[in-house]
C-alpha cells in the first residue's frame, strides 16, 4: 500500500472512532507515526507526555490516582504474532495454533529471551541479562513496557475508562474478550485500534509488562517514567484476555502472575505480550 492509502486508511479509522465515540473524552485523534523495524515488524511512535494514572473507583492496586510524566517511546502496533516468535525462536508454545494469532502460554521469562533475541537479530544492544532477568534501560534494544508506559498508550490521550469512553458495551468493537471472542484467542488487528493506532491493547491475550507486582505501589509510585518496585515475585499483566470479562479489559486493571523463570513454569493460554524500544534508539 503507497503512502496516500495509508493516509487514507488513517483518515477513514479516525473518522469511525470520532462517529462512534462522540460525547466522550477521547482525546484528539492525530495520525501516528509509524516505523517498520528491520524484521518488518509495525511499531507506533507514542508522543511523550503526563497523564492521570489509576482509578479512583477501581480496586485498591488502582489507587491512589496520580500523575505521571512518561518520556517517548516506539511500541508494536499489534501482539506478537505465533509466526513472529516462532521465526527467531525456533519452537511456539501456543495452545490455539495460527501463525496470525498472538503467540501466548508465554512466560514473563519467555517473552524476554524473545526480545533479546529480536534485538540481536538486528543488530541492536539486548536490553535484558538473562541471569539476572535486569533490564538495561540505557540499551537501544527491545524491551516489555512498563506498567506506565502499558497505561499511557492504551489511553491514547483519553481520559475515560476505557479509550473510547464509560461504556462497556462498545468493548467488543475494540477487542476479543469474554463475550465475544467464541472462548479462544483470534488474529490480531481484526478490531479497531485506539486513538495511537494500538490494536487489541484490550482482550486477546494479556500483555506482559516489565515491572514487579506491588498491591501498594501507587502509594510510593515515581513521578516520571516510574519503573515499578525493585524486586517481586510476581510480574504486571496489563489488558485482559479473551477469557475476561469488560471489567478485566479496562485501561487501569492491574494483574500479575509468576514470571516462571525456571523451567517448571508454565505460561497460560491468555498471556502474550507486545515490544517497546526507546525512542532515543540510534
Amino acid at each position: 500500500m503507497g503512502m496516500q492509502g495509508r493516509k487514507a486508511v488513517v483518515i477513514v479509522t479516525c473518522f469511525v472512532l470520532v462517529s462512534m465515540l462522540a460525547g466522550t473524552d477521547t482525546g484528539s485523534c492525530q495520525t501516528p507515526r509509524k516505523v517498520k523495524t528491520k524484521l518488518g515488524i509495525e511499531m507506533v511512535l507514542i508522543p511523550a507526555g503526563e497523564f492521570t494514572m489509576g482509578n479512583a473507583q477501581g480496586r485498591p492496586d488502582e489507587k491512589p490516582v496520580h500523575k505521571v510524566k512518561v518520556a517517548s517511546f516506539y511500541m508494536d502496533t499489534h501482539l506478537v504474532t505465533q509466526e513472529q516468535y516462532e521465526m527467531l525462536m525456533k519452537t511456539n508454545p501456543s495452545r490455539w495454533k495460527n501463525p496470525k494469532n498472538p503467540v501466548e502460554q508465554i512466560r514473563w521469562s519467555d517473552a524476554v529471551r524473545y526480545l533479546n533475541a529480536r534485538s540481536q537479530a538486528e543488530g541492536l544492544e539486548p536490553c535484558y541479562d538473562l541471569k539476572t532477568w535486569k533490564c538495561d534501560f540505557g540499551a537501544n534494544g527491545y524491551r516489555l513496557p512498563t506498567e506506565a508506559e502499558w497505561e499511557y498508550a492504551c489511553r491514547g490521550g483519553t481520559k475515560t475508562k476505557y479509550f473510547f469512553g464509560d461504556d462497556a458495551r462498545k468493548l467488543g468493537v475494540f477487542g476479543w474478550y469474554k463475550e465475544n471472542a467464541g472462548s479462544r484467542p483470534r488474529p490480531v488487528g481484526q478490531k479497531l485500534p485506539n486513538p495511537w493506532g494500538l490494536y487489541d491493547i484490550y482482550g486477546n491475550v494479556a500483555e506482559w509488562c516489565n515491572d514487579h507486582y506491588q498491591l501498594d505501589y501507587y502509594n510510593s509510585s515515581a513521578s516520571e517514567n516510574p519503573r515499578g518496585p525493585a524486586s517481586g515475585k510476581a510480574r504486571v499483566l496489563r489488558g485482559g484476555s479473551w477469557d475476561s470479562p469488560a471489567s478485566r479489559c479496562t485501561n487501569s486493571y492491574r494483574d500479575k502472575d509468576n514470571p516462571g523463570y525456571a523451567d517448571v513454569c508454565f505460561g497460560y493460554d491468555v498471556y502474550g505480550f507486545r515490544a517497546v524500544r526507546r525512542a532515543a534508539a540510534k
